[in-house]
């Protein structure tokens, strides 16, 4: 890899050439709309701290939600194009807490599919121009699972433990039964939290600790807490049918290049009556639009089972990787629904992908 300061110079130019404007959101944001919005694994990493009103305030662990609410505060729903590259801030183990990234962020367009194959062939250009070897690619999609859900007529509690469960690595495995058990004194709070989105079930756990004057439990934030119950909740009346689970272990187990992919896909959707024709359409469009700027779809390994630890991806996701190394070197995906939580009157589309420059130097010093 080259120097740090010529990488991110190449970075940076390389995006300024295809139309992204640089933009550095503050370091400090609002810790609520992380506790909120991000996964699990960013939200208990965050560094938090609280202003002199006693707001809380966390040290920017991620670019996308800062980059999207200066969108909203800015552009409203125009279609824009981004470009960063600064310092982050989480705990991770074995490497340190501040690192730099650099990304981009193409927001509003209509051209989903087209825009995704753009975000995916800039992140691989951008891993040569700084020098990064040899790479290989992870696809997955998480409208197709979405998809596969809906087909199966899930219902809501159920689909949210398939998700958590698909997004946190547990696979299905995980979904027999009931988890921890339900306290009959917890019953009246999980009945009250069963069906509730995230941000609803995190005001309302805020709400009933501040009624009880506590502030924290063990250590845990009240969104940590919220999650927790959140999942109890979904326990109690969350049961995944066994036909169902059979179609789902089936749909995980798919893996292969895209093409291939595709066409196990469809196949199961025939035999098993699931209409997946739009999600299908729109995953062998992307593929074709891949094809058209050169890239090698082929050797690209999709797999269904594939999930980014961050709870707003809502389609096409995706990581490359060093040979030998389980970390990405850059990672990205769609997020159609993050600005609608942010405020937006509907949602609006919006695909990105983030490097980790300590990570690509790190793979180069060690080549």
């Amino acid at each position: 890899m080259q120097d740090l300061g010529e990488a991110t110079g190449a970075l940076i130019a390389l995006f300024g050439r295809e139309g992204y404007a640089r933009l550095e959101p503050p370091i400090l944001q609002p810790a609520d709309v992380f506790l909120d919005l991000s996964g699990e694994d960013i939200r208990r990493r965050m560094f938090v701290t609280q202003d002199a009103t006693g707001a809380e305030l966390c040290l920017r662990p991620e670019y996308t939600i800062p980059v999207c609410r200066h969108h909203r505060a800015t552009r409203g729903t125009e279609p824009a194009a981004y470009a960063y590259c600064g310092p982050v801030f989480r705990l991770r183990a074995g490497e340190t807490g501040e690192f730099l990234q650099a990304g981009i962020e193409s927001i509003g367009r209509s051209d989903a599919t087209a825009a995704d194959a753009e975000i995916l062939a800039l992140a691989l250009e951008g891993l040569q121009a700084v020098g990064a070897g040899p790479v290989s690619v992870r696809l997955g999609d998480m409208g197709l699972l979405d998809a596969v859900i809906e087909a199966l007529r899930l219902p809501a509690t159920a689909k949210r433990r398939v998700m958590r469960a698909v997004v946190s690595g547990r696979g299905l495995a995980g979904l027999t039964g009931s988890e921890g058990g339900a306290s009959p004194e917890h019953a009246g709070l999980l009945a009250a939290l069963e069906g509730q989105a995230p941000q609803a079930a995190r005001a309302f756990v805020e709400d009933v600790l501040s009624i009880a004057g506590i502030t924290t439990v063990g250590g845990r934030s009240a969104g940590e807490i919220a999650e927790r119950f959140l999942e109890r909740a979904a326990n109690r009346s969350g049961l995944v049918p066994e036909e169902a689970r059979t179609v789902l272990t089936r749909y995980l187990g798919i893996a292969g290049d895209p093409d291939g992919a595709a066409v196990a896909v469809r196949s199961l959707a025939r035999e098993a009556g699931l209409d997946l024709e739009a999600a299908l359409a729109a995953f062998e469009e992307r593929v074709g639009f891949m094809a058209a700027r050169g890239l090698d779809v082929g050797a690209f390994g999709f797999r269904a089972d594939f999930a980014r630890n961050l709870d707003y991806y809502t389609g096409f996701i995706f990581e490359a990787h060093a040979p030998g190394h389980e970390k990405p070197l850059v990672g990205g995906g769609r997020y159609d629904r993050l600005l609608r939580h942010l405020g937006a009157p509907e949602p609006t589309p919006a695909v990105g992908c983030a490097f980790w420059l300590d990570r690509i130097a790190a793979v180069e010093t060690g080549r």
